[in-house]
């Protein structure tokens, strides 16, 4: 049975038997041997773990001088000390994370930060220099916030949080539970609404709801999420999303959602559980995006897209349809070519039959 990560924070080595454990893989070699660190096949240490997923790398094992080695069950029987998982990839991630965390900053407050008389800090938080807490706001045990944040009044932040500097969480946003959100991230800027008078004047709609986002959601640098024009701008659970990512008024992100960055999704477009999109596509506003759905780089989608469907191009069409179209373009230049020739004998043939009797024939 995996042990629960938080019974392994805050160590900065680990024996192979409590990393056997909480990894829920089988020990090869001595289980109280200390690891202190990760590192490549190539330059661990004697005191770093390391990883092999690829049967091209074995030959580098002959001057790899790790600890230990996470494997999947196909490397077995190498003569090394291992740690056998039929997910190494995950495994990998989940030791990177522990080790990550045995080097995080202590949890203090600056001396610089300013924090409102009515903000709650829960148990031992990390504030940053020159961060700004307003009233009313609660923050979670176990969160980091960096220097230079802005956190306004009314937020509420999770546990085990981790907000890297210079980011902006604006009023009465929610955040969830062992969310990350990366430098120069805006959560809950207003989004883009105005209405039109007669002589096309902007008048802005003011923007009155909030942004939501729910547990173990990851967002990038530089990420805007605009708030509701009313209601909710709702992250869902387990979503991941890259760089430089723009998400409009009222957008709905479901859960374990992969956005790839500088995607820009409009107002109230539904995006289903489960989704990927990849760099640069646009999907415009008011659409459903269905569950499992899967959106290629830099598609336009124009219309609602169903669930389980792949769709590329802009304006996006289906996989297989998009390519038939991309062949048939590059069919053109031939088949231009075969016109010409069948025009000029066509034309040869009429003249021919115009000229070689004497008589006209239609």
């Amino acid at each position: 049975m995996d042990t629960d990560s938080n019974d392994m924070n805050g160590k900065d080595s680990y024996s192979l038997r409590e990393l056997g454990d909480f990894l829920g893989a089988e020990i090869k070699g001595d289980p109280e041997l200390r690891v202190r660190g990760i590192a490549p096949v190539q330059s661990a240490s004697p005191d770093q773990l390391s990883f092999l997923t690829d049967s091209k790398y074995r030959h580098v094992l002959s001057e790899c001088r790790a600890a230990a080695l996470i494997v999947s069950p196909e490397f077995k029987d190498l003569d090394f000390r291992l740690l056998i998982t039929s997910n190494p990839s995950l495994a990998l991630a989940k030791v990177a994370g522990l080790f990550s965390r045995a080097f995080a900053e202590p949890f203090e407050v600056h001396p610089t930060a300013i924090i409102d008389g009515t903000a709650v800090l829960e148990g031992k938080v990390a504030v940053g220099p020159y961060t700004c807490i307003g009233a009313g706001c609660r923050i979670g045990g176990g969160t980091r916030i960096g220097a230079g944040c802005f956190i306004g009044p009314g937020v509420q932040v999770g546990e085990g949080c981790a907000i890297d500097p210079r980011v902006t969480i604006m009023n009465g946003c929610v955040v969830g539970n062992r969310v990350i959100i990366h430098s120069g991230t805006v959560i809950g800027s207003d989004g883009f609404g105005y209405a039109q008078d007669e002589r096309g004047r902007h008048y802005k709609i003011p923007q009155t709801g909030i942004v939501c986002i729910d547990d173990d959601v990851e967002i990038g640098a530089n990420v805007t999420v605009d708030r509701a024009t009313f209601g909710a701008t709702h992250i869902k659970r387990g979503a991941k999303i890259d760089n430089l990512v723009m998400l409009a008024h009222n957008v709905v992100v479901g859960e374990d959602v992969a956005i790839v960055a500088q995607v820009g999704v409009s107002g109230s477009t539904h995006i289903g559980d489960r989704v990927m999109i990849a760099g640069q596509a646009g999907l415009v506003g008011h659409i459903e995006i269905g569950d499992e759905a899967k959106i290629g780089a830099q598609a336009g989608v124009m219309n609602s897209v169903k669930a389980g469907h792949v769709v590329v191009g802009s304006p996006a069409l289906s996989h297989d349809e998009f390519f038939r179209n991309i062949a048939n373009i590059r069919r053109l230049p031939r088949l231009k070519e075969q016109v010409k020739r069948l025009s000029e004998r066509v034309q040869g043939i009429e003249e021919a039959l115009r000229d070689g009797d004497g008589h006209h024939r239609d």
